[in-house]
């Protein structure tokens, strides 16, 4: 399987991103590892198509300057982790697209144990206290249970979201 041709699916959602006002403009958007590789699983769900195709237009407006993509320490060492060489090369090729990188640090440590503490797992947890140590508006996963757990917490600023609530809220 082959990574999804971003120049096309690009230039046709700049176009459309271009053609509308509504979207927030300069919001911070964290994609964990799970929705960063959406678009590359098998599509013979409608729910994956759906989310595959939401994180190719929130990839499209931060590529179009609508809104800041961020990439964490947690996301590079987990693509570092990928055995598979096409996942790896577009995870890496997605996190390069990132405007704002966030460095771990012993306030995100101290974070992500107190997410873990809470039922969150450790990787997700480094990736929730990322989040929210950068302010992101937004972290988007497809992990249900991952999901479900962090927006039974306090994440403040950040709201946990699926791709197509990503989606909804931003172009309401």
């Amino acid at each position: 399987m082959s990574p999804p041709s971003y120049p096309a699916a690009l230039s046709a959602k700049h176009l459309a991103a271009q053609e509308s006002n509504r979207y927030i403009l300069g919001m911070k958007i964290y994609l964990d590892m799970c929705s960063l590789q959406r678009p590359l699983d098998t599509k013979t769900q409608v729910r994956v198509a759906m989310e595959a195709e939401a994180i190719l237009s929130i990839l499209a407006l931060c590529a179009s300057g609508y809104a800041t993509l961020l990439a964490s320490d947690a996301l590079v060492f987990e693509t570092a982790q990928n055995p598979h060489p096409i996942r790896k090369q577009y995870a890496f090729g997605v996190l390069a697209m990132a405007t704002e990188f966030v460095l771990t640090d012993s306030h995100i440590e101290a974070r992500a144990r107190a997410f873990h503490a809470a039922g969150i797992k450790p990787l997700d947890a480094l990736h929730l206290a990322s989040a929210v140590a950068a302010q992101a508006e937004y972290l988007c996963t497809c992990d249900d249970r991952f999901l479900r757990r962090a927006q039974a917490i306090d994440t403040h600023p950040t709201q946990v979201v699926s791709p197509l609530a990503l989606v909804a809220e931003i172009t309401r």
